[in-house]
């Protein structure tokens, strides 16, 4: 492990990177500075008036909607945000956000000082989990389409729906209790002060997917909208069980035939394709105003689509020693995605006076078409037998859908209050039916006639073989509001009082069922593919008359094949939480350049997870959960000017961060995006977190600055993953560790260079950028010899020494974060082209299971290149861009290590990415 860098160096390597161009700056010929008055009669000197009029200006492009938060001036008006707000935070604008070139926020958000995005589009602050994140959308909260997860991922955001990201990693009082690493407050686009339309489309490939070799199936017509055409709408047979309140294997419980109507073709045909399709994209958005009798309306609204395609040959294996030196699993699965996102904006505002409403509303579809096709030889131990050969087909489908309402109001009654209400309505929705997966085996022996065939004998103890469906189901509805008042006591004195409610209803359901088949199965019938194996001919035989008739004959039926619930005790959860919360914060000029913001919120809330009863007959249903309790949440920063251009941040707090609801459910669930299984832990309960901070900022010229900081956190309490084997599968889990601490530091530099020296053709009108920012974090677990935990289903007292490695890291911290942007941009017009580098460093997925050692992942460094260019096309305005993700073809890879025994869990090229797009402004 590299050590930090001394604070004396980093100063050194700053003012290196900030003083010559300093000097540029100061000596730039034929500038021409206005008058101090002109721009604010606080200003000392005219490089202060030119600083707050490009700070000015670019605040005119950058709309920040911050729930309960008011900025106060430190010692004199600045419009930069960074700068002026009372906590540590960073801000993407529209034009930052543009210059990634990224699809979505999520992508945008990697490039932020301590955020890295792990998996499906989850964010990390500061090397903390996806768990210590908090995601608002205009100050409302927002519910999560993932069963697994309360955060919503944010990789379903497409950029071109966000005006800005403010991302604040100091906790204040007038945001929610759960904020361990920071909250990302995402800002929809507001009301254009001229009208506009845009219209858009991209075109792009991957060098591991596009015309190369992938798998798929049918599903239905119109999967490529992302909808489907009803054709995954539940079989009546298995909707009318499930409406019996009978369990699968009751008498009376015709399982033959429901059976018979799951496997079609259509939903079990895996069909290769040697030339797969490109990626695709398009998106209007378009806006104006009026003013009708004094009040300014404004109309917004956006319609955006785009398909992508994602081939992964993953190698996928597991050990059987604690040494790593034999393996239990050596599978390759070959995994082709169709991601297809839909989404829609809509918002009206208007503005009288000092007084604005705003309502917007949101609708995003996501969808995931995915087909898997595996194979493993495990070799066996006797030279006379060459081993059994394993091939692995699945199928599935998932579809997230979020709908959002909101409603935000900015009143001034009087001239020392504000009144700002805010209300929501939100649901999210994940549908995964008809989840198929398939075993069939080789024996590979020359004594036996089938041999050199794989088949399928669905678990009947001939040879391995097994076929599995899966139904899972998710609503959650989130209602919320709050009101703040913001009182002005004296000059630079301002209180601010509010209240917020939030009230989350969640239930989910998943089904697992087994296809059991019986000694009586011929061999020649294991040989069919999977559609015509499970197919109502053979599930029914013999033969239906007439061949539509959709009842099977009473059980059991000659084939023998029946249906067996794997789902565990109960299917259904129901999952609440309802927070109360009330807050005071005041901030306060003390004296010329120190400015103060304290508060406290205290906060009480309930989260209960409880099994529904589904049955007629009362099953034994899991432990529920019912975690109730009450938190004082103080929290302080104290930010003093040393100099006109340079301040520095102290800040203290308390937070907390709760279980998640899948966490809390002991049902098997899959992820499909790491390839992992998942089970709750009941008995889970609150983490409870100690920040403290401080850090030095030098904003030396407009729009550049330099800072560098230091963070601690004490976590009692968190929840970390772990591994098991369950058969030859590995399951993660979740329990709480006894206590861990987290500390680190970070720079961050934004620094422009005037290049119209450099001659009067193609650098007359440019300047380069260099944005950089580096994250250094160490995390150690504390677990005494004697510490308890409750790590569900294990009963008894447990100690936290099985599970969790004293001194050991955090899951998915790193401990270096890098992000680089470097490139060229003309001043007069639109052309950037941007290099962006990306680093994070080893961090831990899960801890090792029975005592092997951790796996861990290896994200690299990515490369991208970025290019925008307009151009002017029939008196409109045209952008081309260009796009170039992962140059040098970073491989994922996810692992355990034991000397030189190296087990790869997930292995496979993620390839290069090229897209390129252009849109034409009306």
């Amino acid at each position: 492990m590299s050590k930090p860098l001394p604070l004396a160096s980093l100063l050194l390597i700053s003012t290196a990177l900030v003083a010559p161009a300093t000097a540029m700056a100061q000596s730039e010929p034929g500038a021409e500075t206005p008058a101090p008055s002109a721009v604010d009669p606080a200003a000392e000197t005219p490089a202060d008036a030119v600083e707050m009029a490009a700070d000015e200006a670019a605040e005119d492009e950058t709309d920040v909607s911050i729930p309960g938060a008011e900025i106060v001036v430190t010692g004199r008006r600045n419009a930069n945000i960074e700068r002026t707000a009372p906590q540590v935070v960073s801000v993407l604008g529209a034009a930052d956000i543009a210059r990634t070139g990224e699809g979505n926020i999520a992508g945008a958000l990697g490039r932020v000082t301590g955020l890295s995005v792990v998996g499906n589009g989850f964010v990390y602050v500061r090397g903390l989990g996806d768990r210590y994140s908090l995601a608002l959308l205009n100050g409302s909260p927002l519910p999560s389409p993932e069963p697994l997860k309360r955060v919503v991922p944010l990789d379903i955001f497409p950029s071109g729906i966000i005006a800005s990201s403010l991302v604040q990693k100091s906790y204040s009082a007038n945001y929610p209790g759960e904020f361990g690493g920071g909250v990302i407050n995402l800002t929809t686009k507001a009301v254009p002060r001229d009208p506009f339309l845009t219209i858009g489309g991209s075109i792009g490939g991957n060098s591991e997917t596009t015309g190369q070799l992938g798998y798929t199936y049918y599903g239905t017509g119109s999967d490529w909208t992302g909808f489907g055409d009803g054709g995954r709408n539940l079989p009546p047979a298995y909707r009318a069980w499930r409406a019996s309140g009978l369990r699968i294997n009751d008498p009376g419980v015709n399982q033959q035939a429901i059976a018979g109507q799951f496997v079609t073709a259509r939903n079990a045909l895996v069909q290769t394709n040697n030339d797969m399709p490109v990626n695709w994209g398009a998106n209007i958005t378009g806006g104006k105003s009026w003013t009708i009798g004094g009040t300014e309306i404004g109309l917004i609204a956006t319609a955006g689509y785009s398909s992508k395609w994602r081939t992964r040959d993953v190698t996928q294996q597991t050990a059987n020693a604690l040494d790593l030196s034999s393996l239990n699993t050596d599978v390759n699965r070959v995994i082709t995605d169709n991601r297809v996102v839909v989404n829609g904006l809509v918002g009206l505002s208007a503005e009288f006076g000092e007084n604005k409403v705003r309502w917007t509303n949101l609708y995003i579809r996501d969808t995931i078409k995915q087909a898997r096709l595996g194979a493993e030889d495990r070799p066996d131990t006797s030279d006379s037998n060459p081993g059994v050969s394993f091939m692995y087909q699945d199928t599935a489908w998932y579809a997230r859908q979020l709908f959002d309402t909101q409603f935000v109001g900015e009143f001034q009654p009087f001239d020392n209050l504000d009144v700002d209400v805010r209300a929501g309505y939100a649901n999210s929705q994940r549908e995964a039916p008809f989840e198929l997966s398939f075993l069939y085996s080789r024996s590979n022996s020359a004594s036996d006639p089938y041999g050199q065939f794989f088949t399928n004998t669905l678990s009947t103890g001939q040879r391995p073989g097994s076929a599995s469906i899966a139904f899972s189901d998710l609503n959650e509805n989130l209602y919320s509001a709050g009101i703040d008042f913001t009182y002005e006591i004296a000059p630079g004195i301002k209180a601010v009082y509010g209240y917020a409610y939030s009230d989350t209803n969640r239930v989910t359901e998943r089904r697992d069922f087994l296809f059991q088949g019986n000694n009586d199965i011929p061999l020649a019938v294991s040989l069919l593919r999977p559609d015509l194996l499970l197919s109502q001919a053979v599930i029914c035989f013999p033969p239906l008359n007439p061949p539509t008739d959709p009842n099977c004959p009473a059980n059991p039926s000659p084939t023998g094949i029946s249906l067996v619930d794997s789902t565990g005790s109960n299917p259904t959860f129901r999952a609440i939480l309802r927070n109360h919360a009330a807050y005071f914060q005041l901030q306060a000029d003390l004296l010329d350049g120190l400015n103060v913001n304290v508060g406290a919120r205290y906060e009480t809330a309930v989260e209960r997870v409880s099994a529904v009863q589904v049955y007629a007959v009362n099953p034994t249903l899991p432990p529920d959960t019912n975690l109730s309790r009450d938190y004082l949440l103080p929290a302080a920063t104290i930010t003093y000017e040393i100099q006109p251009q340079m301040q520095v941040r102290l800040s203290a707090s308390k937070t907390i961060a709760r279980p998640q609801f899948r966490e809390l459910v002991f049902q098997s669930y899959y992820d499909p995006d790491t390839n992992r299984s998942f089970q709750g832990n009941p008995q889970l309960v609150d983490s409870q977190l100690y920040n403290a901070e401080g850090r030095l900022e030098w904003y030396f010229a407009p729009e550049q600055r330099v800072s560098i900081g230091g963070f601690w956190k004490k976590i009692k309490n968190p929840i970390e993953t772990y591994a098991s084997f369950d058969g030859n599968s590995v399951t993660t889990r979740f329990a709480n560790a006894p206590e861990a601490t987290l500390y680190g530091a970070e720079l961050e530099v934004q620094k422009y260079f005037d290049l119209s020296g450099w001659g009067d053709g193609f650098f007359a009108t440019r300047r380069g950028v260099f944005i950089g920012n580096y994250t250094w974090s160490n995390s150690k677990l504390k677990v005494g010899a004697d510490d308890p935990v409750k790590a569900f289903p294990f009963t008894g007292a447990t100690l936290a020494s099985q599970f969790f490695r004293d001194g050991a890291p955090l899951t998915g911290q790193s401990d270096h974060l890098v992000n680089v942007e470097f490139g060229l941009e003309d001043t007069e017009k639109l052309s950037q082209q941007t290099i962006l580098i990306s680093y994070a460093s080893d961090r831990i997925t899960r801890r090792g299971p029975s005592g092997q050692p951790d796996i861990f992942e290896k994200p690299g460094i990515q490369v991208d290149f970025v290019a925008r260019q307009g151009f002017p096309l029939f008196g409109k305005e045209l952008e081309i861009k260009f796009e170039a993700r992962n140059i040098f073809g970073t491989k994922y890879k996810e692992l355990q290590q034991n000397g030189d025994n190296t087990i790869y869990y997930n292995l496979y090229k993620t390839g290069t990415t090229f897209s390129l797009g252009g849109s034409l402004k009306f």
